[in-house]
């Protein structure tokens, strides 16, 4: 039967009759999988019979987790990572096959930024980086010969800034590259991108998909087959003998797996062999976390309506908010267009004050956390220009618009009351003699 979300966010990827009747997920804490003999060996590892080899490739808890979040998102299948940079950083090595570039924007993670910027030029890898805001046409006067994605950010962090999915897919497709899209901040509840014509999609599950703080992992879900061509996607045709038939015929990854060929390679040879492979443990946790999606998600958002139209009764100490569904954005239409059910709990504003009465706000916090994380249970506080984008130089900061001023909010489960009390009387302390 084709589920609707909040069913599938609740069942979807486990049947209990094949865990002992299990109503709950099972934890499988172990290295490694018994075989029926050297023939079902054979077949696993061939991709004729399902099952499990070893952990760091497959794991029934984890698989669970993958299929999961393969459904939610309407996607063909998912891979599990030990975090969402490890989840990040190996989609955009199979992407390129090692060489080549991608076209991404100068508005997005810090790590990712620095990731960008430093590690991978490194090795080969080169990013064309664009303002957020560019027309279309400047993004495709980016494109070059040897463009192997476009990445992007559904919701920008910090700033929480928007792009027009469709035209960028259109533009990708129009040139033969994929759309890849980090959806952590959405979540699939409030973005599918594979409706509006993206290919992969990229989480870090720390954050909402988790929502509690108490796990570190990622996950990659791949949409309807990509048409990679052997031109510029040479590494999906060619034959691996780890591929091969039972028949001891090397496959390539387009031969052997036609349905999810990429998610075969970066499993085969990504996950396999840099080995960032989710816990049984971490994946369970995160697991219960996605159970409440929706509710948290819902409740969050409109949290984050609450403090927004707070923050905008006190221009004494506010400069200005970056949050789409704010009466000022210039995202307002995209909002409206791509995000029905709201735009998220995370968004930025400007503190009219200096280094030291910021530092004071955030020494002044009570109920808000001052942690380097999002999409929490628990509302958190942090200057972003000074810590999860701290990578950055004060020029790369002055490209990627994050001001000085800058506050990120995420906001959590709490009551809204309780949260606007607790910067009330922070931005007193901040501003006292």
């Amino acid at each position: 039967m084709s589920y609707k979300f909040d069913t599938v966010k609740v069942r979807g990827g486990y049947n209990a009759k094949e865990h002992n009747n299990s109503v709950g997920i099972p934890v499988y804490a172990t290295a490694a999988f018994d075989f029926d003999g050297y023939d079902h060996f054979n077949n696993i590892r061939a991709g004729a019979q399902l099952g499990f080899l070893y952990s760091r490739v497959g794991n029934p808890t984890v698989a669970a987790l993958e299929a999961r979040v393969a459904q939610l998102d309407g996607g063909s299948a998912a891979l599990a990572f030990a975090s969402g940079m490890a989840a990040l950083s190996n989609t955009l090595l199979a992407v390129t096959g090692g060489k080549g570039r991608i076209l991404s924007t100068k508005q997005i993670y810090g790590g990712t930024f620095d990731l960008e910027n430093d590690v991978f030029p490194s090795i080969g890898i080169e990013f064309d980086l664009i303002d957020h805001d560019s027309s279309i046409e400047e993004w495709a006067a980016l494109i070059k010969e040897d463009t192997k994605a476009i990445f992007v950010e559904s919701i920008s962090n910090p700033g929480a800034r928007l792009l027009d999915i469709e035209s960028l897919a259109e533009l990708a497709h129009k040139n033969g590259i994929p759309l890849v899209i980090d959806n952590t901040f959405a979540t699939p509840y409030l973005f599918r991108p594979f409706e509006h014509g993206a290919d992969i999609i990229i989480y870090s599950a720390t954050k909402a998909l988790n929502g509690h703080g108490n796990a570190i992992g990622g996950v990659v879900v791949e949409g309807k087959p990509f048409n990679w061509t052997e031109d510029k996607y040479p590494q999906f045709y060619k034959k691996h003998w780890v591929a091969r038939d039972l028949d001891n015929n090397p496959r390539s990854f387009i031969e052997a797996f036609p349905q999810f060929p990429f998610t075969a390679l970066l499993r085969t040879k990504y996950l396999a062999y840099f080995g960032a492979s989710l816990s049984p443990y971490d994946a369970q946790l995160i697991l219960i976390g996605i159970e409440t999606l929706s509710e948290r998600v819902s409740k969050q958002v409109a949290n984050a309506r609450k403090l927004v139209e707070y923050l905008d009764s006190r221009s004494d100490v506010v400069s200005w908010i970056s949050y789409p569904e704010h009466k000022d954005s210039k995202y307002k239409a995209l909002a409206e267009k791509y995000f029905p059910n709201g735009t998220g709990a995370i968004f930025t504003f400007g503190f009219k004050g200096n280094d030291d009465q910021i530092n004071k706000l955030i020494n002044s916090i009570q109920l808000f956390g001052f942690q380097a994380n999002v999409g929490d249970a628990r509302s958190l506080l942090i200057n972003s220009p000074k810590t999860t984008h701290g990578e950055l130089t004060p020029e790369e900061l002055e490209a990627a618009n994050i001001k000085p001023e800058t506050i990120r909010l995420s906001l959590g489960l709490e009551d809204a009351d309780d949260l606007i009390a607790d910067l009330d009387q922070a931005f007193a302390k901040a501003f006292e003699e």
